[in-house]
């Protein structure tokens, strides 16, 4: 129509356009998108549980000193790895499942560097992967949950779990974890302390 035209009453196209030209440019409605959920950034803490344990020389055990050993345990969104993989392998009907894992404990590895090992860069590493739990004794050889550790200038993933163990288990569906490299970095830093193994 044109501007300043004076309309019929019963000239409904013209009113519609005129409500559509005083109401402006419309918006396109499109279909909202899913979320990416693989695509998540997840936060993690590292956390160190105290314990107090004899040596593992089980013929002496009486005649030498309580040690301390500290646990490293890694938390993903505020929850224990170990909660993380146990729920994972229980739903998935693996045995044996259940309180299998347990934290790192550096006092029982020799030249251990946690910054290089979270980084992927392990003097204990097996192949290319990193072990981000051990058995729940403690033994870095027994029972470990290694993933693939990639390091990026904005993120760090930990990717392609495996159980050396039971090599014939699926871990395809664990992860992966996307870290914001700022964010890991800060948590490594507040990890990397002197932690004795000894105590008075």
């Amino acid at each position: 129509m044109t501007p300043g035209k004076w309309l019929d009453p019963g000239d409904a196209d013209d009113q519609a356009t005129v409500r559509a030209d005083a109401l402006g440019p419309q918006p396109q409605t499109e279909a909202l998108s899913e979320p990416d959920f693989g695509m998540a950034i997840n936060k993690i803490q590292f956390d160190i549980q105290v314990e107090f344990r004899r040596p593992r020389r089980w013929l002496l055990a009486d005649m030498l000193p309580i040690v301390r050993c500290d646990r490293i345990m890694p938390c993903i969104d505020s929850v224990p790895l170990t909660d993380l993989i146990d729920r994972f392998e229980l739903e998935a009907g693996m045995r044996p499942a259940g309180g299998a894992y347990g934290g790192l404990i550096p006092a029982y590895s020799r030249c251990l560097r946690l910054d290089d090992h979270f980084h992927g860069r392990s003097t204990m590493a097996t192949g290319s992967k990193t072990p981000v739990l051990v058995c729940e004794c403690g033994e870095w050889g027994c029972w470990p949950l290694l993933a693939e550790i990639t390091v990026t200038d904005d993120l760090v993933l930990w990717d392609c779990a495996e159980q050396p163990d039971r090599r014939a288990r699926d871990y395809g569906t664990f992860g992966p974890f996307r870290f914001d490299r700022k964010q890991y970095d800060h948590a490594l830093r507040n990890l990397i302390k002197p932690i004795r193994s000894d105590i008075a």
